[in-house]
């Protein structure tokens, strides 16, 4: 993430500048969308500063909910800066302009590369650890790189094609507004899924519900529950146990279960075992 915010205050200074000198309007919207990424990767680290504190008396679940509300913050920021570059843009193809200088191509090319490896890097860590605000950051990088993408191209036509194709340059930062847009949605949509609990993928309950039925004493598994705050899961789950059984040792398996789900890979923070008999009379 430092790295990240780092990256995006150079660029950010140099795509503007750039696009200033050199005529390019989608070189100076894409320093614009840097210079949100600066703000959207502190919120980001805010927020895992904060989801990382364990929990207490007024936070019993944690503070997982921050990284959520950190990725949701970031899609919309994302969304404003896609929209307003949107408006720019056309307004920009309404009024005449120079060609972009050919030199900014060049310092495209250099954005492209770096954007691309920020992106597998952070996505990476992100994918690694479960967490969906660094996935979210991740995928602004990607974003970036997009928009340069398109920018090279309107810059390259507008180059190529000469008097007549000015605008070439604006278009391709109409374009890029709408890449933005889209991953702004598609973010957001993500974030308030985990505000709202939504559950994770069948295979994340399918593999608890695994595990549980492998422990020694349960007859099955009837209700399995889990949700996602922050990077971790919190479990839900009902075990079947013989009906006859004594107290204690269905308490004892209760803790077993518990035990197995909280040693899994499956990142899970708590489990609540709720022990149900298999057999009524």
């Amino acid at each position: 993430m430092l790295i990240g915010l780092t990256s995006n205050v150079f660029l950010a200074v140099i795509k503007i500048v750039t696009g200033i000198l050199g005529n390019s309007y989608a070189l100076v919207a894409d320093g614009i969308e840097s210079t949100l990424d600066i703000f959207s990767s502190a919120v980001v680290l805010g927020g895992i500063k904060i989801s990382s504190m364990p929990a207490d008396d007024n936070h019993p679940y944690g503070h997982g909910k921050a990284e959520s509300i950190a990725a949701m913050t970031t899609s919309l920021v994302l969304l404003m800066a896609g929209f307003g570059i949107a408006v720019k843009s056309i307004l920009e193809i309404m009024q005449p302009h120079h060609t972009p200088a050919l030199f900014t191509l060049i310092v495209l090319v250099g954005v492209i590369i770096v954007k691309e490896i920020l992106f597998k890097l952070i996505f990476s860590v992100g994918k690694s650890v479960n967490s969906l605000s660094l996935k979210t950051e991740a995928w602004h990088h990607r974003s970036d790189a997009l928009t340069s993408v398109a920018a090279f191209i309107g810059i390259s036509i507008a180059i190529v094609g000469g008097k007549g194709y000015e605008s070439a340059d604006d278009w391709a930062a109409l374009a890029a507004s709408g890449i933005i847009i889209f991953n702004g949605i598609k973010m957001l949509n993500h974030s308030v899924k985990e505000i709202m609990d939504y559950a994770p993928n069948p295979e994340t309950e399918d593999s608890i519900r695994s595990i549980a039925g492998r422990v020694v004493g349960v007859a099955a598994i009837e209700k399995c529950r889990v949700r996602k705050s922050g990077i971790f899961l919190f479990v839900d789950i009902h075990v079947e146990v013989n009906g006859d059984m004594q107290v204690h040792k269905a308490h004892a398996i209760g803790h077993d279960v518990k035990d197995a789900l909280m040693k899994s890979n499956l990142g899970i923070a708590d489990v609540l075992v709720h022990i149900e008999p298999a057999q009524h009379p």
